[in-house]
């Protein structure tokens, strides 16, 4: 195995678990219109898909479709009110960064949620002094599955893109991951969307707990 010299990290389901304040906020969107809530396990795995997936879900409106910006704005404005709600980092992550640290293993993060949400989050669960790089939704002119963020990233690191290795829940971050030159490994425990199975992604490896991470980077 080639070594790797900085991890990068999606941010919602594979970092945080943000799943609970999101569904949250859409279904007080549909509160708000006497719908009644959606379940939480039917809202869980489109979080990776952010507003477009919580709007859908919720309202049926896609990007383009008459309504669709004025309940996504209004579902935004609501998760910011509440993102700190639930939203915790993964148990089990916590071991896993420490250990990047104690090998002196810089991470950083790299997810589409836009900075106004993605930096208070990372400054409240303690990650943002920590980490080497946080670059978000709109930190480049892509997002993921572009590889520009990813690219990005490893510039501002200062580790060339084949020697790092991004970790992700969805399938755009592989696709975005192998565009980039990086090694990508799917991560199990997370979110996963309602496509393709998460053997189908074509990353490297799939890891179905975050201490595998540390297995394959043989830290453990």
């Amino acid at each position: 195995m080639r070594r790797v010299d900085a991890v990068l990290f999606d941010l919602d389901g594979t970092l945080i678990d943000s799943a609970p304040d999101l569904a949250a906020a859409v279904n007080a969107l549909r509160s708000a219109r006497s719908l009644a809530p959606l379940p939480y396990d039917a809202l869980r795995p489109l979080v990776g898909s952010g507003a477009r997936g919580m709007v859908g879900a919720a309202f049926g409106r896609a990007p383009g479709d008459e309504g669709y910006e004025a309940l996504r704005d209004e579902f935004l404005q609501r998760y910011e009110e509440r993102m700190l709600q639930q939203t915790v980092v993964f148990e089990a992550m916590h071991e896993v960064l420490v250990s990047l640290e104690r090998q002196v293993l810089p991470w950083g993060i790299v997810t589409n949620k836009a900075m106004r949400f993605a930096q208070p989050l990372s400054l409240a669960l303690g990650l943002h002094a920590r980490a080497a790089v946080l670059v978000a939704g709109d930190s480049t002119p892509h997002t993921k599955p572009h590889p520009a963020p990813l690219l990005a990233a490893a510039l501002q690191i200062g580790v060339p893109p084949a020697r790092c290795v991004y970790v992700g829940d969805d399938p755009r971050d592989v696709q975005a991951g192998r565009a980039a030159g990086m090694v990508t490994l799917a991560a199990g425990w997370g979110y996963l969307g309602s496509g393709a199975a998460i053997d189908a992604w074509g990353a490297d490896a799939v890891i179905d707990q975050p201490a595998a991470l540390l297995q394959w980077l043989e830290l453990a």
